[in-house]
């Protein structure tokens, strides 16, 4: 070989060598979102970050990736296959643990908690007929818990766990989505149903202008009781028609999460863009308004991620009940 082309394709070797090291630091200007259906509120949210980050984080380059949402959200994040994804607490809690009864075939060890965003409320109705007031009524009775192994059914097992009840208690357990929940009780096939959903979502609207209805109390006792990741909260009088008085209940938060090898600065800038813009957050989904940096940490089933926490300490923000 020529001496000449010999020190020239030493050059180029060495010059492709720098450009090979510094694309890990290039990487981290990426920041995938991963969000859930393009029919669903994930997405819409994350499409919204995704204009939070371009405007706020300098140099960043956010992309939005449509997903199953929350089981498959956190496996590519334990994968580093994604920066940051919405998650409901308790697949979150659950893929830490990592049950295999829930779709997780490990512990999902690299998983960081960036902030607690909006909450999803747990929802128990029963047609007036059916003399159920109480959770202890449901003893006997039929209930529409969700899909199989569906969010909806898991947190159908925990409240009924709380409350001291199993489903061999239940007269009848049907796992039906929530329509055809509330054609049933409309129908007087079923006497309650569960759903874990925003407050006014349209199938109990729908139910509670058809039949009259007793919305069921979940007491602060029994939440707590159940722990982290569910909080207590209560459902506004009039949420839905026939629903007079407040009514309290249980709530599972949904969350942000990351992983544990993304980089402290990147996950600050990521923290601080989302509470300097939850106004463009809420013009995409009415959800995000209840997104409140004094909840910031609420229930969080993970360790927070160093970044986030160092924004949560400059703005005083602590874990409830610490």
């Amino acid at each position: 070989m020529h001496p000449t082309f010999k020190r020239r394709l030493a050059g180029a070797v060495a010059a492709l060598g720098l450009v090979s090291a510094s694309l890990p630091a290039q990487a981290q200007d990426f920041i995938n979102i991963l969000t859930g259906g393009t029919s669903g509120v994930y997405y819409p949210l994350g499409v919204a970050l995704s204009k939070v980050y371009t405007d706020k984080i300098k140099g960043s380059r956010p992309s939005v990736q449509a997903t199953k949402a929350s089981v498959e959200n956190l496996t590519l994040l334990q994968q580093a296959k994604g920066e940051i994804g919405f998650t409901l607490g308790d697949s979150l809690a659950l893929g830490w643990a990592g049950d295999e009864e829930a779709g997780f075939k490990g512990k999902l060890d690299k998983l960081r908690g960036i902030t607690a965003i909006y909450p999803n409320y747990i929802q128990i109705v029963a047609s007036k007929e059916s003399g159920i007031k109480t959770l202890a009524d449901l003893k006997g009775k039929r209930l529409s818990v969700g899909a199989p192994k569906s969010g909806t059914e898991l947190n159908a097992r925990a409240i009924l766990q709380g409350a001291g009840l199993s489903y061999k208690d239940l007269g009848k357990v049907e796992y039906l989505a929530f329509g055809e929940s509330v054609e049933l009780m409309k129908n007087r096939q079923l006497d309650a149903t569960l759903q874990s959903a925003g407050l006014g979502v349209s199938s109990i609207r729908d139910l509670a202008t058809s039949v009259p209805i007793v919305v069921v109390e979940v007491p602060k006792d029994i939440v707590a009781k159940i722990g982290a990741p569910y909080i207590a909260t209560t459902i506004p009088a009039n949420t839905y028609e026939g629903q007079a008085q407040p009514v309290q209940a249980a709530a599972v938060v949904n969350y942000l999460v990351t992983h544990s090898g993304m980089k402290d600065d990147q996950v600050y800038a990521m923290t601080k863009a989302i509470y300097e813009s939850l106004p463009d957050l809420a013009a995409a989904h009415a959800a995000a308004k209840d997104i409140k940096l004094d909840q910031a940490l609420a229930g969080m089933p993970v360790p927070v991620h160093p970044g986030a926490q160092k924004y949560f300490d400059e703005k005083g923000v602590k874990k409830p009940g610490s």
